[in-house]
């Protein structure tokens, strides 16, 4: 049912099946044991976590988290060879409601039998919070092992009750060494590869590759493929060139390590943040040149609106809603205009986190101090009852005094006089320090 062409089922358990010579490369060289798996050596290495799960076939609950092509679709297929249990594969995006409810019958079916079922579910941060929660009382029971992938931080993701019933393990984006090592078992392998073509490729051509996949050992593979169909007659060489024209766009400058999307919107942050309007752009043109969504992108400018510049320009926000709202009638490619001109305000606006720290700040004592009691006299009073009891007794209404302003303390007793929002002396909230130190001295004179 959702169990995918490359699996075939014996007796409950997935198998391999014979993968065929027209999958793109990425898909023929997927290693096929743990042994002969590359990377992530601080799960599947002599004696780590994941190895030893395998090996003892004492699975438990998990989340696979890291950046595209680092190995957990791999993993995966991995664990379905060599673990006894039935493997159902399932695919967030191509899945609705009824799959759901199918896969968890038929994980049933097999529970009844004793047999226990691994679900790998790709893209699980697809899922909305109702969909997670039905995944719930099946692994409570014991019916179904969850193994989830994603390339989205769990912590955001993936819902608070299913994230404690799993464990997290992070998988890093592969370096250039370890791309380029793929790259090479590519050409030299005549059973699944592109060995039969007696290829070569200078350290130079894998070098370009490998750096331009940004650790992505699928693309690396794949584009390697595209590179070998390019090759003259008469040729035996890929050379830089070839790559070039196999890439069919100018390579994005990442480092020699790579850095993956979260990294790359925390620089652009970080840059608007900082007041640097130059790096901040820069950042920006990098994530939409490598195919980020626009609309992550300026919700996250929404966030720092309020979060890093707050009351000391109030019109940042309104500024970063509108550019949301515009980019959503536009699109692209005249969007990124708005987006431009969106980020440059921001950066270049007054910084203050007195509101962030603010919420933060009142956050932590209702946690500490719990529900302290309202205090009488702001109440509200709908009854009789309530008014004999002295709820809103003593309530003085501001419009009814000089200034509008009472100066009458609304916080409970026992956090009489206590601060939450301190604002800055800059930018607008200057002008709120202003007016808060002119309140303080009026309330001397009440």
């Amino acid at each position: 049912m959702n169990t995918p062409d490359l699996w075939e089922q014996n007796s409950g358990v997935c198998i391999p099946a014979e993968i065929s010579p027209y999958a793109p490369l990425a898909e023929r060289m997927r290693p096929r044991t743990v042994a002969e798996f590359s990377g992530q050596e601080h799960l599947v290495g002599e004696g780590r976590i994941l190895r030893r799960m395998i090996e003892t076939d004492s699975l438990a609950s998990l989340i696979l988290w890291g950046p595209p092509g680092c190995g957990k679709t791999t993993l995966a297929h991995i664990i379905a060879a060599e673990t006894k249990s039935h493997f159902i594969f399932f695919s967030a995006i191509l899945s609705g409601v009824k799959e759901i409810r199918e896969t968890f019958r038929e994980a049933e079916r097999y529970s009844a039998q004793g047999i226990r079922t691994i679900l790998f579910i790709d893209e699980i941060h697809r899922f909305n919070k109702s969909q997670q929660d039905a995944f719930l009382p099946y692994i409570e029971k014991g019916v179904v092992t969850v193994i989830g992938a994603t390339t989205e931080n769990p912590s955001f993701e993936v819902i608070a009750p299913l994230l404690s019933r799993c464990r997290v393990l992070t998988l890093r984006q592969l370096d250039s060494d370890a791309v380029c090592e793929l790259l090479l078992q590519a050409l030299n392998d005549s059973e699944r590869g592109l060995g039969k073509l007696a290829l070569t490729a200078t350290d130079e051509t894998l070098d370009f590759l490998a750096e331009q996949s940004g650790g992505d050992a699928r693309s690396a593979l794949n584009t390697l493929e595209v590179a070998a169909g390019l090759i003259e007659q008469g040729q035996t060489e890929i050379t830089l060139g070839v790559a070039h024209e196999a890439l069919q766009k100018k390579a994005l400058l990442y480092d020699k390590g790579g850095e993956e999307h979260y990294n790359v919107i925390s620089a652009f942050i970080k840059s608007m943040r900082g007041s640097d309007p130059d790096a901040a752009l820069y950042w920006l043109a990098r994530m939409l040149e490598a195919g980020e969504d626009p609309i992550f992108i300026l919700r996250r400018m929404i966030i720092l609106a309020s979060e890093d510049i707050g009351n000391a320009d109030p019109r940042a926000l309104q500024m970063a809603v509108a550019a949301l709202q515009a980019f959503q009638v536009i699109g692209m490619p005249e969007g990124r205009i708005i987006m431009g001109q969106a980020v440059t305000y921001l950066a270049t606006a007054p910084k203050s986190n007195a509101s962030y720290a603010g919420i933060n700040a009142s956050l932590a004592e209702v946690r500490k101090s719990g529900a302290l009691p309202v205090p009488l006299h702001i109440r509200n009073a709908p009854t009789q009852l309530m008014k004999e009891q002295g709820y809103g007794n003593g309530y003085q209404y501001a419009h009814d005094y000089e200034d509008g302003y009472a100066g009458q303390e609304c916080l409970p007793e026992k956090l009489t006089g206590h601060v939450f929002y301190a604002p800055k002396g800059h930018g607008y909230e200057k002008s709120i320090v202003e007016r808060m130190d002119w309140l303080k001295n009026r309330s001397k004179k009440i």
